[in-house]
């Protein structure tokens, strides 16, 4: 039973009760355009995307749901950005079951995504037939759209935007936010009006500070150059703690005329995800902003049962943890910055990490000064850690090129030097066409999927033995190579995210004779006896009791890292 800790300073009730779930989209942004106040959203899918390399178990989702449900929360993010391939990739959980799952363990909260406009929950621009079917297969669950190009190309959200206004849900279109002199509120502004004039005024308008960049004067400048130019526009602050200072980034949003700022809570993430709610409550507070549609109470609970979790995912932190004032100047988004570092250590680059970040401030100006967030923030970083290791853009990736040829869509600012363009678009090359023919030629534009999704209804009959789900298809035309192989697993081995995080990720074999037992979503208890293991040449053959029925898996491993232990 855990101990719930009182701030006897805090209210310890919530003063107003509102569920969003009973309302219409139009409901819902009206209210929080009319609301005399602000709302927390709980982004637990970027705090296990940023902090955790999105391992965070639905095990441990859950525990928390009740009391998170409790909290008061406008929304809760745990779909989107990176989750749903490494749920596929990582054998965690079926995505749409996952929605599931949390939609009925928090039926008065908002459930919430993070989509990459026409890059959907993947790294490349999916066609238009992709983009509709994925949409409305998640809207069925996901009732609020986070929706953010890294090009800030307005034209690449549309579609995306469509199927959502149609399914019903809420839709905040997303600005990139980056600084630099050509990140101007008139540039910002502008993207505004191309926002309005697309999707219309019943939007709510996400600023994006991916990178937690700029001042908590330049984010509240920002904010009331919206607010005076649209004034019936919600706005919705997303940013990252990188750098240690988006309490007061969010706190300036939230009294500029913000409605709604992500947090975490406070005994999970906070390094280079969000920051913590309570730490911004207690701010706000401070400047006479009463938390009145929040359970203090529910928040303290919740994040001891996620503190008390925290410890089944220390392998999956990042050793090179802290904040990062650096990010100024190489503007990684959060969890890349995490990974940056363990990606140049198993490149022998550590040592010369700063190195690095300078080139990459370096190849950010010279490719248009644009935002370094996902897929923007692979192909920069890639291009400059291949920069240092084999000479300035000697290397260049076929996403780099892409991005030249105007696949993601046009350099906001300004294009490349002509010499990036010869060096990256002429590697290669065996036809003798020069830079300028390239982008002339039908190479500029963007390639059309060479197959609809009946042909990929085929392919997936042939790899599966069985015709696709609605569900399964869609997993299938983001990820075609994962989604089989999750559900190949899924058929083998069972509802395995049912496992507790400490079973799901322990090394080293059960000793014969061991009894697992655990209690699953709708609280039915298990039991796993684990009656002998062993290891015949590259397989581990496991025979055990689940649930009193004999069962008995053959597992390949490798034979190297056996042999290593």
């Amino acid at each position: 039973m855990l101990t719930v800790i009182t701030l006897t300073h805090f209210s310890k009730k919530r003063k107003e009760t509102v569920v969003f779930r009973e309302m219409s989209a139009k409901e819902v942004i009206d209210y929080v355009r009319n609301y005399d106040g602000y709302f927390l959203t709980n982004n637990e899918r970027d705090v296990s995307q940023s902090d955790f390399k999105g391992r965070i178990m639905p095990w441990t989702t859950l525990r928390a749901a009740p009391t998170r449900d409790m909290v008061g929360y406008f929304a809760f993010e745990i779909s989107g950005g990176a989750s749903i391939h490494v749920d596929l990739m990582k054998k965690q959980i079926n995505p749409f079951e996952k929605l599931r799952l949390v939609r009925k363990a928090m039926p008065n909260t908002l459930i919430q995504t993070g989509c990459r406009s026409h890059n959907l929950f993947g790294y490349r621009p999916y066609s238009e037939e992709t983009i509709r079917a994925t949409v409305r297969a998640f809207a069925k669950y996901v009732d609020v759209w986070r929706v953010y190009d890294f090009m800030n190309h307005i034209p690449n959200m549309k579609i995306v935007g469509e199927e959502v206004q149609k399914a019903g849900r809420i839709l905040v279109p997303s600005l990139c936010f980056g600084t630099g002199p050509e990140h101007s509120n008139e540039f910002y502004l502008e993207k505004v009006q191309e926002i309005v004039d697309t999707f219309g005024p019943d939007i709510i308008l996400g600023i994006k500070n991916h990178s937690a960049l700029g001042s908590f004067e330049r984010i509240a400048n920002l904010v009331e150059a919206i607010k005076a130019e649209f004034p019936e526009i919600p706005i919705a602050y997303h940013g990252h703690n990188t750098d240690g200072n988006d309490l007061a980034r969010m706190v300036a949003a939230i009294r500029a005329g913000a409605k709604i700022v992500e947090v975490c809570d406070h005994g999970f993430g906070a390094w280079y995800s969000q920051a913590p709610a309570l730490s911004l409550i207690q701010v706000l507070e401070d400047h006479g902003y009463s938390p009145k549609n929040i359970n203090i109470d529910a928040i303290i609970q919740s994040s001891e049962i996620i503190r008390y979790e925290r410890r089944y995912y220390a392998a999956f932190e990042s050793p090179f943890r802290g904040v990062d004032p650096l990010v100024r100047a190489h503007k990684l988004t959060g969890g890349a910055v995490s990974m940056a570092y363990e990606q140049a250590e198993q490149l022998g680059l550590l040592s010369r990490i700063q190195e690095v970040f300078e080139e990459l401030s370096t190849v950010i100006k010279e490719l248009g000064n644009i935002w370094p967030v996902t897929p923007g923030s692979q192909i920069l970083w890639s291009t400059a850690v291949s920069n240092i290791l084999y000479g300035r853009y000697e290397q260049p990736s076929d996403d780099l090129k892409r991005l030249l040829l105007g696949h993601y869509g046009p350099f906001p600012f300004y294009d490349p030097p002509d010499w990036i363009y010869k060096k990256v678009l002429e590697h290669k090359r065996t036809n003798g066409k020069r830079w300028y023919e390239i982008l002339q030629s039908k190479d500029r534009a963007k390639p059309e999927d060479k197959e609809g999704i009946e042909s990929c209804r085929e392919q997936f009959r042939e790899e599966m033995g069985r015709y696709p789900s609605e569900e399964e298809m869609v997993l299938y035309l983001i990820f075609p190579r994962d989604t089989v192989s999750y559900l190949k697993f899924e058929e083998r081995y069972g509802r395995t995210w049912l496992l507790p995080p400490d079973i799901w990720f322990h090394t080293g074999g059960f000793p014969n004779g061991k009894r697992i037992t655990f209690t699953d979503d709708s609280g039915k208890p298990h039991i796993i006896d684990i009656v002998s293991t062993q290891v015949l040449d590259n397989v581990v053959k496991t025979s055990c009791l689940v649930d009193y029925h004999f069962k008995t898996y053959s597992v390949p491993v490798d034979a190297k890292k056996r042999k290593a232990g």
